[in-house]
């Protein structure tokens, strides 16, 4: 089965060959859409060159079933809206979300797939906080997803643990019956409301975490708290 990791990509120099050289490492059918959202920090001069030449300007990475599409966005719109775009153009039979940092640890996908190779799930949550290594950084921050997770659970009859996590893959056919309205980080309760309406079978899976500083360039903020508070409500609601 073919693998699309859809991976927008905002202002993440530092470790963005990087991260496609962990990607690109993992031995499976894949295909990487990646979406530039206005980049300032060359990220998507970067991509440019890419799109052009290809795996060879990594160096050394594996070439071999690997697929790369480069998507542009022609203003800056969000997390949410990157995916949005990518979701739409992934030709994959699963699609699976992948931040261009080094966060999330692409040796975990195969993991994270593996229960809908196996045909019991249609979407799998990865979580930071079921048994794998993960980085101490902010208590508060830990609160605040707890608080997300369990208000999204009251809502959508789910018993997750990480509701915020990054990575989550779907079988397509599940993508293709949702709309993605959420332009920034609101997508995350979004798409867990309408996957838990949806009715399909979800499953969760530990992953590690490398979690990342301000000064590393983490980009989350407490004005994105607000908005997935609103997320949830609103989309608990809709129907």
């Amino acid at each position: 089965m073919l693998v699309s990791l859809v991976i927008p990509v905002y202002n993440e120099i530092p470790t963005l060959a990087e991260i496609l050289r962990r990607c690109t490492a993992v031995d499976f059918p894949k295909e990487l859409v990646l979406v530039d959202d206005c980049s300032k920090d060359g990220s998507r001069e970067f991509l440019r060159q890419l799109a052009e030449q290809g795996l060879d300007i990594l160096g050394g990475t594996p070439k071999n079933r690997n697929e790369i599409r480069v998507l542009f966005q022609e203003q800056n719109q969000g997390k949410g809206a990157a995916l949005r775009r990518g979701f739409a153009e992934a030709t994959g039979d699963i699609i699976l979300v992948q931040d261009a940092d080094l966060e999330y640890d692409p040796k975990d996908i195969p993991r994270v797939i593996q229960p809908i190779l196996d045909g019991d799930a249609d979407v799998v949550f990865g979580s930071r906080f079921i048994g794998s290594p993960r980085r101490v950084l902010y208590y508060w921050h830990t609160v605040l997803n707890n608080t997300l997770t369990m208000l999204s659970n009251m809502t959508s009859g789910l018993n997750l643990t990480d509701m915020e996590t990054c990575y989550k893959a779907f079988r397509t056919e599940v993508l293709r019956s949702v709309t993605v309205e959420e332009d920034r980080f609101g997508f995350e309760p979004e798409i867990t409301a309408k996957v838990a309406r949806g009715n399909w079978r979800v499953f969760e899976v530990p992953i590690s975490y490398h979690g990342r500083t301000y000064e590393e360039g983490k980009k989350i903020g407490w004005k994105d708290g607000v908005r997935a508070l609103y997320a949830i409500a609103k989309y608990s609601l809709k129907r």
